[in-house]
């Protein structure tokens, strides 16, 4: 049995979307336990409406709430009585629970997971790694997406291991194909840290490094997994994620606009809706924490049921595929 923490509390929609996603994990996976950590009093009487295996999922109390005003590091050291500090102590007390979910603070999953959980020996730094679909309907994984805004070039190293085997383990992905961020393709191209990395990541024989690639690049298709540091990383995702959302509105606004496009657009419709649906990051769940010493799953802010379920999946996932010991591996290699 897989048992995984849920936070309940610190999303944009918390805490229904967050009991939705629990529920749905209960229902839809048959060996998940779930542990639901918020106001007790709440989240008990919204169950209710729910049917599920209550043998599956059990409450703890935990009233109050961090936020995103919040100083990350020293509202994980004073809120005690929040959600994400509860969560956070049940699942480095125990050995039999093993992973946190949360759609709370990014800062605050951070520091409490690096201060109290911990990192896998030899991890300098954990990195946030999510998934974006690409055109060719397949996905990419960004590694780091903010957790390290200063890198050096064995950090970066560390990235594309733990991102690699992230892709091999929770995806399937038998090679998958890595790429530097970089502001060209050329080996050459880049600053000191990049040129050295690029050297680094290139001998290492367990990696398919293909090279330097352009941010304008990274929904094509040709890379399963993009190493960069966490500033780059968010720059990236933010941008990309922004263009899509205005590109699909203006797209709404033109197929609205006059009879005849009015026409077209219902005749596209389920085209259309498929294409919003392949798109929509819900359905890719949130950025998982890489190199942490249990698994760490952040879903995005607004996350609804569904994306929360994902990011469950992705928790159970990387635990049943012992993703946590392939990196510990990988990385002790390299220590000795």
């Amino acid at each position: 049995m897989i048992k995984i923490v849920v936070d309940a509390l610190g999303g944009d929609r918390s805490p229904d979307a967050n009991i939705e996603g629990a529920v749905l994990a209960v229902n839809k996976i048959s060996d998940v336990q779930i542990i639901i950590v918020g106001d007790e009093k709440v989240i008990d009487e919204k169950l209710r409406s729910y049917d599920f295996d209550k043998s599956r999922m059990t409450v703890e109390h935990a009233p109050d709430e961090i936020s995103c005003n919040d100083k990350p590091t020293e509202a994980i050291r004073t809120k005690k009585d929040s959600s994400l500090y509860r969560s956070i102590e049940l699942v480095k007390s125990s050995d039999e629970i093993n992973a946190l979910v949360s759609t709370g603070s990014s800062g605050a999953i951070l520091a409490g997971a690096v201060l109290k959980i911990g990192r896998i020996r030899g991890v300098k730094r954990p990195a946030f790694c999510p998934i974006m679909p690409t055109m060719n309907r397949k996905i990419v994984g960004i590694c780091d997406s903010g957790a390290n805004v200063d890198c050096d070039a064995i950090q970066l190293k560390q990235f594309a291991q733990m991102g690699n085997l992230y892709m091999k383990v929770a995806y399937g992905i038998e090679k998958p194909r890595v790429g530097l961020l970089n502001v060209g393709v050329e080996e050459e191209k880049g600053d000191m840290l990049r040129k050295e990395v690029y050297s680094i990541i290139k001998e290492d024989k367990n990696i398919n490094f293909v090279g330097n690639m352009e941010a304008r690049e990274a929904l094509k298709g040709d890379y399963d997994l993009i190493v960069c540091d966490g500033f780059s990383g968010n720059v990236l995702i933010k941008s990309t994620e922004g263009a899509c959302l205005e590109m699909l509105k203006l797209l709404k606004k033109t197929l609205t606009s006059g009879l005849k496009n009015k026409i077209g657009a219902l005749m596209l419709k389920k085209d259309i809706m498929e294409l919003k649906d392949y798109m929509d990051y819900n359905n890719y769940g949130g950025a998982v924490l890489l190199g942490c010493s249990k698994t760490v799953v952040e879903g995005h802010g607004s996350s609804k049921g569904i994306t929360v379920f994902h990011c469950i999946e992705q928790a159970y996932n990387m635990e049943k595929n012992n993703l946590r010991q392939a990196i510990s591996e990988e990385i002790s290699n390299g220590l000795n």
